[in-house]
Parts: C-alpha cells; structure tokens; sequence
C-alpha cells in the first residue's frame, strides 16, 4: 500500500515571501496609450528596416552584447569597460542592487518615485530608508541628506522623478555623492531626452556615480526591453559579475545601433512631445486642475477624490491614463503621458468631457 504524501511544496525565502508585488494594469491597452510613460507613437523607421532584414539563422545563436556595448560607449563619450547593457532598466536596477546591497545595508530612496526600486531591494537583506517628499513633491534635498548614515550603500535617484516629473539639480546630486563616498549613487535618468540635463559626462570622474538610461522611453524600443549601467569600472566590474551574459536578446543588440545613429528621427520626436506638453499644460490650466511642472514625458495631475471614475471615464472615451493615488503622498493623483500634437489634442477632448461629468455629478449630489 502507497503511502500518503502531504503536499507541501517548498517556501520561498522569507524576505521574498514580504516583498511587496507590483501589478501593472496591462491587458486591453489597444487604446490611445497615455499611462506607461512609452514613446506613443512608433520608434525610428530604420529600426524596422533591421528588423525586417534579421534571419533565421541569426536567432540561433547567442547573443553578443560587448559589440554594441562599444557602439554605446561611443556614442555617450565613454569607454566600452564603463558601460554595461541590460534586460531593460529593471534588470539594470536589480543587479546593481544584487551587487552591492547586503545585510546591514540601506538603500536611501525618497519618495514617491519608481516602485521598483523598492521592490528589488527588499529581494536583499538590505533596509529601505524612504524620505517623503514634501507636498510640493519637490526633491527632499536636505532631508536626504539627514539620511546618510554609515550604513548608506545605496542612493537611488530618479531625475526627472516619476511620478513627480520633478528633477535634482546637478549640484545636488554632486553633493550627495561627496557626503556619502561610501555608498553607490544611482542616478537614473530615463527621462533624459525630455529634460536635457544629464550626469554622464562625470561618469569615471565621480567615484561612486552609476547612471541608468532606458531605450523604453523616447527610443521607443519598450518592447525590447533594453537599459544600461554606465559607471566607473572599479564598480562596473561587480554588476558583470552578477548579469547574465545573455540577458539582452539579439533582436535588441540589432536594432539598438539604428536608433542611436537615427537622431534626427529622436530628435523630432522629442520636440513634438515638448510641444504637446506645453500645449496640454495650458489645457490642464484652463479647466482649474492643479498639476506639477514636469520635466519629463508626462504631467501629473490632481483629480481628487474621484480620481478612479476618472481614470475610468478617460478608458470609456479611449484614453488610458494611470492612477498614481497609491504612491506615497499621491493620493487623488492621476499621471498622464504626454504623446504627439494630434494625439493630445484627442486626449484634451476626452479630459474635458471627464471633468464635465464629473462635475455635473458632483452638482446633481448637492442638489438632492
């Protein structure tokens, strides 16, 4: 006679078993996508004429990420040993986290910001210090500063800052990396192309600055999922050692040239999504809604208390905007990715006939 076996399945670590889970709202996004920050139109043409020309026997073996590496470095003014691509920013945040953050450790992160930054970190046995931003949203400088104990070996900043879309200035971020020499200053700049200010040129020149850029965003290569690390190589030698080799799949590394030396295509794209910014801006204005300055592809916006029948008004009309009211200090915060010219304007008749209605709600529950 067999005996019975109880079904109890190995546990997942402790410290994995309490990480928060991030679910973003994907599925039926065949709408007009203002709510992941993506480029919202297409990427260069002549990514799709590598794309195009790929062959089958190209897929068959691994790919090589050091080749374009170089080509990258080129194109930022670095050396190849400084830069290190990855499987999309997220991967690059993960292994620099997986580097150097160990039991003891903490990672100082003001928020809100990125939600993955946390996420990864509570994968170690380091601890999150989060230093809330003020009302204003405005980079929590002085407090951040406060923060910094010998136990820093992290310091992650978003700049421009989602979901803010607010920025830390270059003399800030200079000082923060000289007041804890001991820890890894993470600047992640994603939303470079739309801001202009950038800390790459000091990589190599600051001893413990890592800068994270993502090809998700104005490239529009989000389907590929490529981002890198560009740093000293005293550090980058740590975050080789804990990639994968082959993390960065070659349709990637093929179409990844391309985009780089197609500026004039970037270029334009950047300029409309400045424009439509403005243009929106004055809309968002018009109708009395309180937003932030926003340095990046996005604005946010306060709706208030009935920000997710917004949301859902928004996707009725055909726009999908993303509620933010989860972040820390965000509550009633809707985020809005700012797109082409024409496509804003769309968005701007939809915001519209939103705030119409629910406003004309808010007056027939008075009137009862």
């Amino acid at each position: 006679m067999t005996e019975a076996v109880t079904a109890i399945g190995p546990a997942a670590r402790l410290r994995v078993q309490a990480m928060k889970e991030y679910h973003p709202p994907l599925g039926s996004r065949d709408l007009l996508r203002l709510d992941f920050n993506e480029n919202t139109l297409a990427c260069s043409p002549r990514v799709c004429e590598v794309l195009a020309s790929v062959s089958t026997g190209a897929l068959t073996r691994y790919p090589e990420r050091e080749p374009v590496e170089a080509i990258v470095a080129q194109h930022l003014g670095l050396e190849a040993a400084q830069v290190a691509l990855t499987n999309g920013v997220d991967e690059a945040i993960h292994v620099l986290f997986e580097a150097f953050l160990e039991a003891g450790d903490e990672l100082l992160l003001p928020v809100p910001t990125y939600t993955m930054y946390e996420i990864y970190a509570s994968a170690t046995d380091a601890r999150v210090i989060a230093v809330q931003a003020a009302e204003d949203l405005r980079f929590p400088f002085e407090r951040l500063l406060d923060a910094i104990t010998p136990k820093t070996k992290v310091i992650a900043i978003a700049t421009p800052n989602s979901p803010s879309g607010t920025v830390t200035t270059r003399t800030q971020l200079l000082e923060l990396a000289q007041r804890a020499p001991h820890a890894v200053l993470l600047v992640d700049e994603a939303y470079f192309h739309f801001h202009g200010e950038t800390m790459i040129d000091l990589v190599g020149k600051v001893p413990n600055l890592i800068v994270a850029r993502t090809f998700s965003k104005a490239y529009g290569l989000a389907g590929l999922r490529l981002g890198l690390l560009a740093g000293p190589v005293d550090l980058m030698r740590w975050v080789r050692r804990v990639l994968s080799p082959y993390s960065v799949n070659s349709l990637a590394l093929a179409c990844l040239p391309p985009a780089l030396a197609d500026t004039a295509y970037l270029d334009w794209y950047v300029s409309e999504v400045l424009a439509a910014r403005a243009d929106f801006e004055a809309v968002l204005d018009a109708l009395g809604l309180r937003r932030w300055p926003s340095r990046a592809n996005f604005i946010l916006v306060d709706i208030g208390p009935k920000h997710a029948e917004f949301v859902r008004l928004m996707r009725d009309a055909g726009v999908l905007v993303r509620d933010r009211s989860n972040d820390p200090g965000c509550d009633g915060y809707v985020r809005i990715t700012i797109g082409t010219r024409e496509q804003m304007h769309s968005a701007a008749v939809a915001l519209k006939d939103a705030v119409t209605a629910l406003s004309m709600g808010d007056k027939q529950n008075e009137s009862r």
